[in-house]
């Protein structure tokens, strides 16, 4: 792949890449409403068809919200804290997902707000022990005037293969039938889940509603593009290291390969995605399109020097190629499509980028970044 010669779309040479400008008829894209109108629905197909697989409901009828337990000036004063239960029902079972949500005393009204999707623990997260962690520095997050919420992923479906019996798979799907090839995986239903917390975040007259990113690290990384991808409601999708089908390239990856990934984790995608393992050159999207999806919404790829197996060559690389997407709509993707030096954050456009010194790890350097870059763009 060689870099883009141009700035404008129709010169931009995408080589083996799907094009995002031409649909699989054949017909180019040229507005910003061609895109939303044709290819943007297309793209969301072709990712639940041959990768993610397809959530079998979006908003169950039956989701309601309870709030079990509040911590007025936790944190040494700083912080009030809540855990809400998200309750859902489906063939006799009961689902339930605890937020756990964090906002700064301090903060004027409307608050933004981060969602992290937690893939460390749910004793990381639990409000009567609640501290600040690398991975979730509440108090900076609190000092800097933005609210926390999170959510463990094994309260949508535990991270194991057990044939999709247990977790949302388990209460939702139709029983004892062959699952279909595009069926949906353990990412698909940790983003869907993310969806069901934002469906509460709603609901909270003190937040921003307009001003809330979806983050994940690595697998959650992964999840927050796909979440975002399909979810307008979030203004920005962050996804940290998140690599092989997350940001990562497919084609010429230099990291983890969709063998590797298929084979180490067969739960995570639907199995149609498998027909690719050793020819991602068929597959007909790859992951620059799952960036472009958030257009004209931002989107945010962070990748660790240290961390080759997450690649963050073709992390960086999907950025610029999904970048032109973002012009129809007359805005800037990345600043530029040069890779920057370690700790050199491109922060300008709508698709944000840094590349940390380091390892495979969600880090307070990650954290002022993002927040750096929010401070930025949001307006409030």
């Amino acid at each position: 792949m060689s870099p883009m010669s141009s700035a404008h779309h129709n010169n931009t040479d995408y080589n083996d890449l799907p094009n995002p400008f031409i649909t699989l008829a054949g017909e180019h894209i040229l507005s910003a409403s061609d895109w939303l109108e044709k290819r943007r629905p297309e793209l969301l197909e072709l990712f639940r068809k041959h990768i993610y697989g397809r959530a079998p409901l979006d908003k169950p009828g039956s989701l309601r919200f309870s709030i079990q337990k509040e911590m007025r000036g936790a944190l040494g004063g700083i912080a009030d804290i809540q855990q809400i239960n998200i309750l859902f029902d489906g063939r006799g079972e009961r689902g339930c997902i605890q937020l756990l949500l964090v906002t700064p005393r301090a903060a004027l009204h409307p608050i933004p707000c981060f969602l992290l999707i937690n893939n460390r623990g749910k004793e990381s997260i639990e409000p009567g022990d609640i501290r600040s962690t690398p991975f979730l520095p509440l108090e900076r997050i609190l000092a800097r005037g933005y609210a926390a919420a999170a959510f463990d992923v094994a309260d949508v479906d535990p991270d194991e293969h057990d044939g999709f019996h247990n977790g949302v798979h388990g209460i939702f799907d139709p029983p004892d039938l062959p699952r279909p090839p595009d069926a949906w995986g353990t990412i698909a239903a940790w983003a869907w889940g993310a969806s069901r917390v934002m469906d509460y975040l709603e609901t909270d007259p003190r937040l921003a509603h307009d001003c809330i990113a979806v983050l994940g690290h690595s697998r959650g990384g992964k999840t927050a593009l796909w979440c975002g991808a399909q979810d307008e409601r979030f203004a920005l999708a962050i996804s940290n290291e998140s690599g092989c089908t997350g940001a990562a390239l497919a084609r010429g990856a230099t990291g983890e390969t969709i063998r590797q990934i298929n084979e180490a984790f067969p739960h995570w995608f639907c199995s149609a995605y498998r027909r690719y393992n050793d020819r991602p050159d068929l597959l007909p999207v790859d992951q620059h399109l799952l960036l472009a999806l958030m257009a004209p919404r931002r989107v945010y790829v962070a990748s660790a020097q240290a961390d080759a197996w997450a690649d963050p060559k073709n992390e960086f690389l999907a950025c610029v190629y999904a970048s032109p997407v973002y012009r129809l709509f007359g805005l800037q993707g990345l600043e530029s499509y040069e890779m920057p030096a370690v700790h050199q954050p491109l922060h300008a456009g709508y698709i944000g980028y840094h590349l940390r010194a380091g390892e495979h790890d969600l880090t307070v350097y990650d954290w002022e970044r993002f927040m750096d870059y929010t401070d930025r763009h949001w307006n409030v």
